[in-house]
Formats: structure tokens, sequence, C-alpha cells
């Protein structure tokens, strides 16, 4: 009854006292317990002792929720004492360090260094106590990082791989990303290749898609870009030796290049973030094309397509805060930059030059000439004295041969009986009137047929491939079975006049001498009748 009295005088329910309905689990103070002897002490004027007598707790307790608002919970005045794992900590914090350095997928486990310290090191203790151990020092050893803030109208710049269908034919890809950090806008670019030819291509054609030249763009430590990163023996900084080409890019649209720490992508993570990106939205599923300008016209509308978008914690989109970004960027440059990698060669006997590890034919007459190859994306351009003399599609296999049937034919005309084994000319895909023309010239003629079978095919040195196709079935069809008829069609149709042959270029024919008919003539033709 006191108890009760003393409870309800004080406002406080009898149940109150009682202690474990107002914990939140046995043996732990509910936040009610806190309040209401909180408020019997410091509102009702009521003692500490009395407190303690009326609730069912002991002093000290009652002195610690007068000391606390709320329960302050446990805290821990020494380590956890760990008699079994503790010695071998130095061993896991050793094991833990050399994981750093050791291939992703060749690190320990929890589990595995459990196992260690159980076979090498006798440990007695159990699982759970290492695998705590190793979460944190993990945790411990993980880098962190400083949020970064982006001006308007830098760049940053990197390389993704990606598999995709061009033309029927699954391969890898490799694209270009360009990224403004400031607004988030993209552009990608894929190629068949990681080369210096798609490195200048992808910026060439990066800063027409943005319309500007950004003030700087931030790199990988690309071996494209960079020659090789030589340490000053003075001071001890980086030094980075451009390379040829990549310079020429400095030089034609000057910005300034800055370059990233090695194997710190975290330098450049914006890009860094396109490049996962665009592979996750951009080209998944595995895309498919008829050719690489199909999917890079693809590409090009996801990234309009994207500036659209919100992007991070921004509430604008990506297009609109693209304005401060072109607000700043430099114009670009009357003439772009011929995005090709220059290479000197020389010209075999053979009439190849090799790029690459793959030969290209050049004209017979420039053989053992010094030249310069230019390698695009697309196509390889052969020039010697500074001018083009061979234009061919690129190749990236390894060992390929790459020629022009019509680089040969000049030399063919002087060895003719290797037509049907020059290796230029397997797989021609000629007219099958061509062949029917040959049948007839080395029927008529020998081996003379044989030659002039190989001038009409160096009619297509000067002439499109059509014309000296419908040439050679006009020829055909008159009877006219010759280099010179087929010669003199052609030129007709490419002057677009009716063909006439004229004899004073032909003076070893028998001029035909005609002279105007008379009645009596005819009488020739009448027999006579006898006397």
């Amino acid at each position: 009854m006191e108890r009760r009295r003393c409870a309800d005088a004080g406002g406080v329910k009898s149940g109150h006292w009682l202690g474990w309905p107002f914990w939140g689990r046995p043996g732990m103070f509910a936040v009610e317990v806190y309040a209401a002897v909180r408020r019997f002490v410091f509102l009702e004027g009521r003692s500490r002792r009395e407190a303690a007598r009326v609730f069912g707790l002991s002093r000290e307790t009652v002195q610690k929720m007068c000391r606390f608002s709320l329960p302050p919970g446990y805290t821990r005045t020494l380590p956890i004492s760990k008699p079994k794992l503790g010695a071998l900590l130095p061993v896991i914090d050793a094991i833990l360090e050399a994981d750093r350095t050791a291939p992703v997928k060749q690190r320990h486990t929890a589990k595995r260094i459990f196992e260690r310290l159980r076979d090498e090191q006798g440990f007695a203790g159990g699982y759970t106590v290492v695998k705590d151990y190793v979460r944190i020092g993990r945790a411990r050893g993980r880098e962190t990082f400083v949020p970064l803030s982006h001006p308007p109208g830098h760049a940053q710049v990197d390389f993704g791989e990606a598999v995709g269908v061009i033309g029927g034919v699954r391969q890898k890809l490799h694209f270009f990303c360009m990224d403004l950090p400031q607004s988030d806008a993209c552009f990608v670019k894929a190629y068949p290749c990681e080369t210096t030819e798609a490195f200048l291509d992808g910026h060439v054609a990066g800063f027409a898609f943005f319309g500007g030249v950004p003030l700087s763009i931030l790199y990988d430590n690309l071996k494209i870009a960079v020659a090789k990163i030589a340490v000053a023996k003075i001071c001890g900084d980086g030094k980075r030796l451009r390379t040829r080409a990549f310079t020429e890019l400095v030089s034609h649209y000057l910005f300034a290049d800055r370059f990233g720490r090695p194997g710190k992508g975290n330098d450049k993570g914006k890009v860094e973030g396109l490049v996962k990106y665009a592979r996750a939205n951009f080209m998944t599923p595995v895309p498919e094309a008829a050719s690489l300008d199909a999917l890079n016209a693809m590409l090009a509308d996801c990234c309009r397509a994207r500036q659209s978008d919100c992007a991070g914690r921004h509430a604008e989109t990506i297009g609109e805060r693209m304005a401060a970004d072109r607000a700043v960027l430099r114009a670009l440059p009357a003439v772009p930059l011929e995005p090709c990698e220059k290479r000197a060669g020389r010209v075999s006997s053979t009439s190849l030059v090799r790029y690459r590890g793959n030969d290209y034919s050049v004209p017979t007459i420039y053989g053992f000439r010094d030249v310069v190859v230019k390698g695009f994306v697309d196509q390889v351009v052969i020039l010697c004295g500074g001018v083009v003399v061979a234009r061919h599609k690129r190749a990236y296999g390894a060992g390929e041969f790459v020629a022009d049937p019509l680089h040969y034919l000049a030399l063919i005309e002087q060895k003719p009986n290797a037509l049907d084994q020059a290796a230029a000319l397997q797989g021609w895909d000629l007219p099958e009137v061509f062949q029917h023309l040959r049948h007839l010239l080395e029927a008529r003629m020998g081996n003379r047929g044989k030659r002039e079978f190989i001038q009409v095919l160096r009619l297509m040195e000067a002439m499109p491939q059509a014309i000296v196709t419908a040439a050679v079935t006009e020829a055909i069809r008159l009877g006219a079975i010759g280099f010179d008829a087929v010669k003199l069609i052609a030129l007709a149709r490419l002057e677009r006049r009716p063909a006439r042959l004229d004899l004073a270029a032909y003076p070893h024919l028998p001029r035909p001498a005609v002279r105007t008919t008379s009645a009596a003539d005819y009488a020739t033709l009448v027999p006579r009748v006898a006397a």
C-alpha cells in the first residue's frame, strides 16, 4: 500500500517500479523509465533514495539516470582481449598487406586466412574471430577520396572495350569516350582497334560534336599519348615524353593536356564512369550494325538523347548545364586536323609497303622509292614526293596482303606470262565479258592476244570500270575484237560521241581507193551474148 500511495502521489503508475514492462529487452532500461525517474526526482523533488525504493532500482542506477537523459549504452574502456588470436595479428596484417599487390582473383579470403593460421601457425580459435578482424583490417586499408568540383569547359578522355556484331561478325570494339565533367555531357565513338589514329579521330569527332575545343583534357597514362614516363634525377617528378602525333594534336587545337597518376582511375572518375555507363546502356544488349559508321551514328544519337536526362543530384538536365561548357569552349580551327598516323616507309621489290604488319601495294614504277604512309581509321594512304600514289582500305589483321590489281598491270604487260599467277590479280572480280574477250583475242592472235588483253585491262587505270566493261561488250557485239576498237568505243562513251575510226592514226593499214560509180561499171555484170 505504501508503494502504491507513493507512486500515485508522484504521478507514476504502479507498474513503473515493477521494472521489466518498461524495458526494451530484459536487463535493459527503457527510455520511459528514464523519463519517469528523472520526473520523480527533478520535478517532484523526491530524493534519489526514495526513487530507488519506489522504482525498485539500485542507487547507482538512479544516479546514472539522473546524470544522463537517455540510456548512454555500454562504453568499452579496454580493447577486447584476444588470447588465442592476439599473437597472430601481425601475421594477418602481413597477409592483407601482401594482397594489395596480388592479382585481384588471387587474394586471400577470410576463410583462406583462417585455414593458413590453423595449418601453419597452429591456431586453435574459431573462424568468426578471424573473419571479424579481416573485415576491419580491409576496411582500414581502403582508400578514401575527396569530392571534386569541375569548372566549365574542361574534359576527360579514356577508352573502353565492348563486344559488337558488325556486318554479321562478332568482334571486340574499342570505344573512345570524351566527357565534360561539369555538365556530364558525353561523346562516344567505336573503333576496330585502340590505335593512334583512333585516338586522334576521336578527338576531332568529339570536338565537332560539342562544337568547340575544351580548355584542358585529362588523360590516363595511355601509351598512345605518352611515349614513356621518365623519372627526373634531380627533383624526382614524373616527366612525360609526348608522342609526335599527340603533340601535333595539342598544337593544332591548343588545349592544355593533363595526366592522372598511374593506376589511379579516380583521378578521372567522370570518364571512368562514362565508360561503364556507355557499355551498360548504349551497348547492352550487344549492338548489331551493318557497319561501324552505322554503329557510331547510333552512339551519337544516344549521346544526344542523354542530354535530356538529369545526372546525379542536379535538378537541371545535362543539356541545360552544357550551356556553361559551350560558353567557354574555344572555337574550332578553320581546318580540322588530319587524324592519321604518319610513318616513313620504303617500297619493296614487289611494289609493297608494310604498315602495322600488313603489306599494301603501290604502282610498280615506284619500286625501291621512299614513301610516307598515312594510316587512318578506315584507309591507308601512301605518298611519294608529296603525291598520293596509292589508297587502300585499312586492314586490321596480321600479315594481310592488300593490293590493287591496276598497280601491277604495267609490269605484267612487259611480262605477260605472269598474268595467270600474279597474286594481285587473284580474286579480281571482273565481269564475265572480260574473260570472253580474252578467249577471242588469244584464239585469233595467240600470245599477242594476251598482251592486247592486258592493254584492255590497263584502260581501267584511266577510265571507270563500268565504261570499259560497256566498251568490251560493244566491241564483241560488233565483232571488232582488239584493243584499238575497245579503246575507241570507251573514249567515245567517255566523251559522249559516236565512235569514229580515224585511219590516219593507223598508217600500217592499207588505204582503200573509193571512186564514184558509173553505169558502165555494171555492164561487166551482164553476160555477153555469143556472136
